[in-house]
């Protein structure tokens, strides 16, 4: 609560959303990729008035979320944002999804597995850290070989950077080594990620190539502060005789008053 009285009060606002998520409408993706801190405190208003802000998405088939550390912020707060946010959160399997040992979970489309992974967790005050742990990992390695023996195009959502120094050390992710080692013996082809504010490419070791890891800044974060100002990135994805082929466009906002905008365009892979 102090920290949202002395720092993101003062940078956030509902109007910023609106007018990205406005833009992100008129440019009619396939899918949208949501990785995380939907909420600040924890508290049970908060998690109903995400499930509106969710709800004007559109279908939540075509919406994928992963939880961030604000949406665990304190001790139970996780599974009480993860049963209101069920139809974002859950994989095509139908199962519930109460918590990390739940995780990772799987949404096909077409021939694009988008494959959210949990990193969220309660942690002790002034920590924001993140945990990725064994049992997850062995899951995941298992998803990761069976959608590249179909393939697919693996595209991986987690809150935390899996990118080593990428966040401070109390907010860092803990087994992120781990994470890393999975990727590197089972491959991905891009790895999407929130928690830093930062508008971020980096890459971590893949089997034979390095997978993209991208970074992105709060979608509520108003222009003329430290932190980048709101922006999101549209993926365009399509196979080829090389394999799978991914541009990224970065679009955000400037002055309070200025359209959203492109900012770059970067071939990945």
């Amino acid at each position: 609560y102090i920290n949202w009285q002395r720092n993101r009060a003062m940078h956030h606002d509902a109007e910023t959303v609106a007018r990205l998520t406005a833009d992100i409408a008129g440019r009619r993706p396939d899918h949208l990729a949501i990785t995380g801190d939907l909420i600040n405190l924890g508290l049970d208003a908060e998690i109903e008035t995400a499930v509106a802000w969710l709800e004007s998405l559109g279908d939540p088939a075509t919406v994928s979320l992963v939880c961030g550390n604000h949406d665990a912020y304190v001790p139970g707060a996780l599974g009480r944002a993860l049963a209101a946010w069920q139809p974002w959160v859950g994989g095509d399997d139908g199962e519930t999804v109460r918590g990390p040992a739940d995780y990772p979970v799987l949404r096909r489309r077409g021939d694009i597995s988008i494959i959210g992974c949990n990193s969220a967790g309660a942690t002790l005050p002034f920590l924001a850290t993140g945990h990725f742990r064994a049992p997850q990992a062995r899951a995941l390695a298992q998803v990761l070989d069976e959608e590249g023996r179909q393939g697919h195009c693996r595209v991986v959502l987690i809150h935390h950077p899996p990118v080593r120094g990428a966040a401070a050390f109390h907010k860092r992710l803990i087994g992120g080594s781990l994470f890393r080692d999975v990727i590197a013996r089972h491959g991905a082809e891009l790895i999407l990620h929130g928690h830093t504010h930062r508008d971020t490419v980096a890459t971590i070791e893949g089997p034979g190539r390095k997978v993209p890891v991208v970074g992105v800044p709060a979608g509520g974060q108003s222009a003329g502060h430290r932190l980048p100002a709101a922006r999101y990135n549209l993926f365009n994805i399509a196979s080829g005789p090389r394999g799978w082929s991914i541009a990224m466009q970065e679009y955000g906002i400037g002055a309070d008053t200025a359209p959203v905008s492109l900012v770059m365009k970067r071939q990945l892979a």
